[in-house]
């Protein structure tokens, strides 16, 4: 008993010996530049460790090892929630930790120049703070810290291309004669320097802000679809799509050979997404590179003599099921929604991105189509990153009111347009309808009354002066009639404000707004129709009719009903919108009640893209591409978010299910089904799933419908039906509760 208690004093004396107050911000006595490695490591005892909760911070991605496991890959956020504060991850469970005596081992790899999305510090490093019931541990100069040079970063075939600028994080060459195996029960860091403490104001981090999502999803080691030899000495691993992927191998070699691994997508015209090179050691060994790159291929460049013995992938992604769907007669519609998820889904991280791979950027007249779908295809996890997409916008806002994307980052040039979309309806108040989330409409209000009124200046006319700003920018292509999109996202921006003033107190705001929106239809149609050509244009516009502009005009409701056949006929004869702004075009057709037209168009524009043996869409409407090749001039990446708002077309128009209360509280079902035989779908909501399906049966439609816990369904009898009736009810208009069934337009 006396040899117990002994034990147990000296456990409590290691324990109060590695406690400190406050966790310090810690680096290496080495210099660490863009895309270099540090590793840090503590011994330390532990008395109650299922008690623990860990808040970790670094600059910028690390991977945390306890007592030999890898429990974190990937871990913390490319900075930073504001122009001055930086993330922190916070571990409500630590895995692997026990009682007595462990080690943890952090690796971090330090994004040392600003970029699209991240804004780095001056100090690459670690903050560490493990508490439990009976005392901390926190990093402070007791640390053990090198700058781990198994790591280095290559070069790429062209660094002076614009990844430079764009791209956060660096390639990985990884040198295996100076690997340290971090899980061994023999490694030693007797040789290794104690960690330099960097006063907070040195090292520029601010303060922490708790991380908004989750960490990642992370899958097992698995086969891939297929591995193809070619001459060239490469090996094609084919993966069943495109997804965010590390690669591994398992060899055999003499030592110092040099294996490459990349994917399909890292030829991105003349930028270069990343890129891993492996420096082989003598005998067997295997090889995991520790950074995320998506493609539809992986390929892996192997010199002669080196024994491959197996090759696999690590999927990983953002941590959000699946749970909306959408299935039809119609083969085109079916995979067109298929690819716009899969699209979405490799477009979300850290942050929402155009592309995920030659800029991970945070644009947001992406974000504004991303956020739209992700109501239709994920659980509510998935709104969180909207959250933190709309906080990042409005909390890095110039003091003199001007916002821009992508932020986090060096970049300020507002784009006009798009800040009008993700403010306005289809933005902020959209994720307010999908989410109910009152409190951050709340806390970003002033911020966004101050960019609408304040930084948007109105004419006498009662329109509003066109701003440039840093790039004048109206749509990706040509015939672009930037001023008529200016009044429009306008006022479709001021629709938004108007239900969020009402929503956070503001009702003189939102009486304001109404009286600006009032005067700006008249003007609008005074202005800017031309009756000669049946038309909205600028007057001294003179490229080619804007099927842009005619779209916002409806969707902004500056078009009288008596106009929209004109609309209609209008939209059968130019087609000039980009991908992303072919979103508004087909909501426009649906709006004014053309559903038919709606497919068509549709497919007529997105058919090629559907027929490509890609997983994803594209980001122009025509795209050539692949290992090696040079692309087309401006045809883009093939993974390109903005081109994915069909898929809220088919499910909010074509399906019909639509919010009328946030978060589906209450909502809307009218499935227009034009062309289609039958439609079935199923939209998540925090209070169960929607289900339905619509079928056409002889003259009537059939609809089968199950109304979550919760929620109530105003059922609207779809175009070309008169009377729905269900449980001996006859209406235009059914009010169902919770509940399944079955109604019957005729």
């Amino acid at each position: 008993m006396k040899k117990l208690h002994f034990v147990f004093a000296l456990l409590v004396a290691l324990f109060c010996s590695s406690c400190s107050n406050e966790p310090s911000i810690i680096t290496t006595v080495d210099k660490i530049a863009d895309g270099e490695w540090q590793c840090f490591t503590k011994e330390f005892v532990l008395l109650a460790p299922k008690s623990a909760e860990l808040r970790i911070a670094a600059d910028t991605k690390y991977w945390l090892f306890v007592n030999g496991e890898l429990v974190v890959r990937d871990g913390g956020l490319k900075r930073g929630p504001n122009p001055t504060d930086s993330y922190c991850d916070v571990l409500n469970e630590v895995p692997n930790l026990k009682f007595g005596k462990n080690r943890v081992v952090v690796l971090v790899q330090y994004y040392g120049r600003n970029s699209f999305s991240h804004r780095p510090s001056a100090c690459p490093g670690i903050s560490f703070d493990l508490a439990t019931k009976l005392g901390r541990v926190v990093s402070d100069k007791s640390w053990k810290a090198i700058r781990y040079d198994a790591f280095w970063a290559p070069e790429d075939e062209n660094p002076k291309g614009p990844r430079q600028y764009r791209l956060a994080g660096a390639n990985v060459g990884y040198d295996a004669h100076k690997a340290i195996d971090f899980w061994a029960d023999d490694f030693d860091d007797s040789g290794w320097n104690n960690a330099v403490e960097v006063a907070a104001k040195d090292a520029e981090w601010g303060a922490f802000v708790e991380r908004p999502i989750p960490q990642w999803r992370w899958g097992e080691l698995v086969d891939y679809q297929s591995v193809t030899y070619k001459e060239d000495g490469v090996i094609e691993c084919a993966l069943p799509y495109n997804a965010h992927v590390t690669p591994y191998i398992r060899l055999k070699a003499k030592g110092g050979e040099l294996i490459t691994m990349c994917t399909d997508d890292y030829w991105i015209g003349v930028a270069r997404s990343f890129h891993t090179q492996y420096i082989a050691r003598e005998g067997e060994q295997e090889f995991e590179t520790p950074i995320w790159t998506n493609g539809h291929t992986v390929l892996y460049t192997v010199p002669e003599g080196v024994e491959v013995l197996e090759l696999k992938y690590r999927e990983s992604g953002y941590d959000s099921d699946f749970v909306g769907s959408f299935n039809s007669d119609n083969a085109f519609c079916n995979e067109l929604w298929k690819k716009a998820q899969r699209t979405l889904y490799v477009t979300m991280r850290d942050n929402y991105m155009d592309c995920p791979d030659r800029e991970r950027a945070q644009w947001w007249g992406d974000a504004v189509v991303e956020l739209g779908e992700a109501g239709y295809v994920f659980d509510s996890k998935a709104h969180l990153l909207t959250r933190k997409a709309i906080l990042e916008l409005m909390y890095w806002q110039q003091p003199n009111g001007v916002i821009a994307s992508p932020v986090p980052g060096w970049y300020k040039s507002e784009l006009p347009c798009q800040m009008l979309a993700s403010v306005g309806y289809y933005g902020f108040y959209t994720y307010y309808m999908l989410t109910a989330d009152n409190q951050t409409i709340v806390d970003v209000y002033d911020r966004v009354h101050k960019y609408l009124f304040e930084v948007w200046e109105p004419q006498n006319s009662g329109l509003i002066k066109v701003r440039r700003g840093g790039w004048y920018w109206g749509d990706w292509g040509k015939n672009i009639d930037k001023e008529v999109l200016q009044q429009c996202w306008y006022a479709v921006a001021l629709k938004g404000f108007i239900q969020m003033a009402r929503l956070t107190g503001h009702y003189s705001d939102a009486m304001m707004a109404e009286q600006i929106l009032d005067k700006m239809y008249y003007s609008f149609n005074e202005k800017y129709w031309n009756e000669e050509l049946q038309h909205y244009k600028t007057p001294s516009y003179k490229d080619v009719p804007d099927d842009r502009a005619q779209a916002m005009a409806v969707l902004a409701g500056f078009v009288p009903k008596e106009r929209y056949e004109t609309m209609r006929q209008f939209f059968t004869q130019y087609y000039n919108a980009s991908p992303y702004m072919e979103k508004y075009v087909l909501e426009a057709l649906c709006v004014m009640g053309y559903y038919e037209d709606a497919l068509k168009r549709m497919e007529q524009r997105f058919g090629e893209m559907v027929a490509s043996h890609y997983s994803t869409l594209w980001e122009g409407w025509e795209y050539t591409g692949g290992r090696g090749m040079k692309y087309k001039s401006g045809n883009g990446t093939y993974n390109h978010a903005w081109s994915g708002g069909g898929l809220t077309i088919l499910s909010q128009y074509i399906a019909g299910i639509a919010p009328i209360e946030p978060a589906f509280k209450r909502f809307s079902v009218s499935p227009n089904l034009a062309t289609l035989q039958f439609v079935e779908s199923v939209v998540p909501t925090i209070y169960g799933d929607i289900d339905m399906r619509a079928e056409r049966v002889g003259s009537q439609l059939s609809i089968a419908l199950t109304v979550p816990q919760g929620t109530t369904a105003q059922v609207i009898a779809p175009q070309g039906y008169d009377a729905l009736t269900c449980n001996g009810m006859t209406a235009q208009q059914l009010t169902l509760t919770s509940g399944k069934y079955t109604i019957i337009a005729e």
